[in-house]
């Protein structure tokens, strides 16, 4: 069976102002003829869909232009949901949508696979939709869900005791942070937040393979546990990082061979740093006038109206930063580091009382209750 495994589309999410509908319809438009060129039988998509829980009217369009293109090549259609999508909205939708795309967001059905035949014989698909600890945990009663390493576990156990009863060739669709990852510099703290913590690559034994999303880039975490990442370049910390999708080919005994298709890059990302005046007129950057440029200008003073000079000659010029050489305070730790290098929520906090209190962070206690607070606002945003 040849499965492609693809994730965080994001639709609806815009890059420093810029709306990116328009690009990733293009993109994912290439996707569907990449399905129909390579003979693909499954697409399995591994959660953030959409970038927000209230995407607006044009991000469901998009979506079910995708799905039905992709249904009309052939092949069947797994979804799931990310910590960015309202399992409850992308859910509903799953009702008007054809036969052979499946919307995977209910917990308790976790453990009913999407049963796919081919000449071998069936495979499993068991989607597992984001589980906030503290959304979920009231869905089993007696089972401690304190941390998403809790209830990757417990979902894990469900599905094994399925495979149990019905043995053969299994892969499950999971959308969570997993021990291993490398990390994305710029992009981390924001895919963290929430309370996502790190989930054990052990955790996702027994099954043939595991398609992961939640980190945009591409990664191998073990031959048969992969990130897709994201179809579109959503971060200049993102911009050196490949941008297409996993196709896994699935024999007979559950072996699993991988390839990657690369999908297109509407317009490249790149982070440029120079004095001003070299940004400005150095012939070393015409190549990227057509680019999309975060402009790092290195002069001890800041310029005058900076964004609208380098519009000038970088009409698609995103953000102008100021800076200048470390300052030896800064050098060896200041506080607008540790921000910048925070990624959750309570490391941010921790930054702060630090800053604050001459260097001492947050105590246990105090950590606990940051967790706690950052806990039941998570609920509140997940459940409205």
């Amino acid at each position: 069976m040849r499965i492609l495994h693809t994730s965080d589309w994001h639709i609806g999410r815009s890059f420093h102002g810029h709306s990116t509908l328009d690009a990733l319809r293009g993109v994912l438009d290439a996707l569907v003829e990449q399905v129909r060129d390579h003979d693909v039988e499954v697409v399995v998509i591994a959660g953030d869909v959409f970038d927000s829980a209230a995407p607006a009217a044009g991000c469901y369009t998009l979506l079910t232009d995708v799905l039905r293109g992709i249904a009309d090549t052939g092949a069947r259609v797994i979804v799931t949901s990310g910590n960015h999508d309202s399992a409850a909205r992308l859910g509903f939708q799953a009702g008007l949508l054809r036969e052979g795309i499946h919307v995977l967001t209910d917990p308790l059905a976790l453990d009913t696979p999407v049963v796919i035949d081919d000449a071998d014989g069936p495979v499993r698909f068991y989607g597992i939709p984001y589980l906030e600890p503290g959304v979920v945990r009231h869905l089993w009663d007696g089972i401690p869900l304190r941390t998403q390493a809790d209830a990757i576990d417990h979902a894990m156990s469900l599905v094994r005791a399925d495979l149990a009863a019905s043995p053969g060739r299994s892969v499950v669709i999971s959308h969570c942070f997993t021990a291993g990852v490398e990390a994305t510099p710029g992009v981390e703290r924001e895919i963290r937040q929430g309370s996502l913590d790190v989930v054990p690559l052990s955790s996702f034994d027994g099954v043939d393979y595991v398609a992961l999303g939640h980190i945009h880039g591409r990664q191998q975490l073990a031959p048969t546990v992969r990130y897709a990442g994201a179809p579109l370049h959503y971060s200049f910390g993102e911009g050196a990082k490949p941008r297409g999708s996993w196709v896994i080919d699935l024999d007979a005994a559950g072996g699993v061979e991988a390839s990657w298709l690369d999908l297109p890059v509407p317009r490249r990302l790149v982070t440029l740093r120079a004095p001003f005046r070299h940004l400005l007129e150095s012939d070393e950057y015409a190549a990227h006038v057509d680019d999309w440029v975060c402009a790092q200008y290195t002069d001890s003073t800041p310029q005058i109206d900076a964004m609208r000079r380098l519009l000038g000659r970088f009409p698609h010029c995103a953000t102008v930063m100021h800076t200048p050489p470390a300052s030896a305070a800064d050098a060896t730790g200041g506080y607008a580091r540790r921000v910048r290098a925070a990624r959750s929520d309570g490391e941010l906090v921790d930054a702060f009382l630090a800053h604050v209190r001459d260097g001492e962070g947050a105590s246990e206690l105090e950590a606990r209750i940051v967790r706690d607070v950052i806990e039941q606002r998570s609920l509140v945003e997940a459940t409205t």
